[in-house]
């Protein structure tokens, strides 16, 4: 299935965007990249192939660095804005499909942050592929304090083995959240949903389950 190309205004730039929209699509997913791999990594595109299996249309896009071919990832009020234009995008292409939001690491833990500032138009509700709870090597809780001022219903899909979210820390801050939050953790997994030989999975195996509950939670909400 081939993705529609297309540019996002934001302020006086623009970023190009992916919308990848099944015939049958049931929902979309504004679907933000990690800090080190944009849009068209072959990850992304992985993901938003099998959501589209899965009856979910995706809109994928670049972060301002990532377009102009930086490896520094934009400060959080560009990060935001960016966001912001997306949904905006999401709800003028796909009007008629329930939105979601959210994003691999990175760009997941972008749109929780502008969904608390200020609620993203239309947008029912945030899934994580992911989500970096604190840097590798350094546990903390410090990136998840704004998820008590996210008001829609959240998932997070995370890896047990995953080096930016140790579990011990993870599940009390889901749990925190309270019944607005979802965790569903993928056996054997990384950061990346990758898995070790020896663990008896395949990683392609693990993205399927991650796929699985991401879309099998969004249309339960939409």
């Amino acid at each position: 299935m081939e993705a529609q190309p297309f540019v996002i205004p934001v302020g006086d730039a623009s970023v190009s965007g992916l919308l990848l929209r099944p015939q049958e699509a049931k929902a979309l997913y504004l679907f933000a990249h990690g800090a080190g791999a944009g849009m068209t990594h072959r990850a992304m595109e992985s993901n938003a192939q099998g959501l589209a299996q899965r009856g979910i249309a995706t809109l994928r896009y670049q972060f301002l660095y990532m377009e102009k071919g930086s490896k520094r990832p934009d400060p959080p009020r560009l990060a935001h804005a960016v966001v912001r234009a997306a949904a905006a995008e999401a709800v003028r292409l796909a009007p008629g499909l329930p939105l979601f939001a959210g994003g691999r690491s990175f760009g997941g833990r972008m749109t929780s942050q502008a969904q608390a500032d200020e609620p993203l138009p239309g947008v029912r509700g945030l899934a994580f592929l992911g989500f970096p709870l604190h840097p590798a090597g350094r546990p903390g809780i410090e990136r998840a304090e704004h998820l008590s001022r996210v008001r829609v219903p959240m998932l997070f899909v995370s890896g047990d083995r995953d080096a930016l979210a140790e579990l011990g820390l993870l599940k009390p801050v889901v749990a925190g959240v309270g019944e607005r939050a979802t965790l569903h953790l993928v056996e054997h997994a990384d950061h990346s949903f990758k898995v070790a030989a020896k663990s008896g999975r395949t990683s392609a195996g693990t993205e399927a389950e991650a796929l699985d509950a991401l879309a099998g939670w969004l249309l339960g909400l939409r």
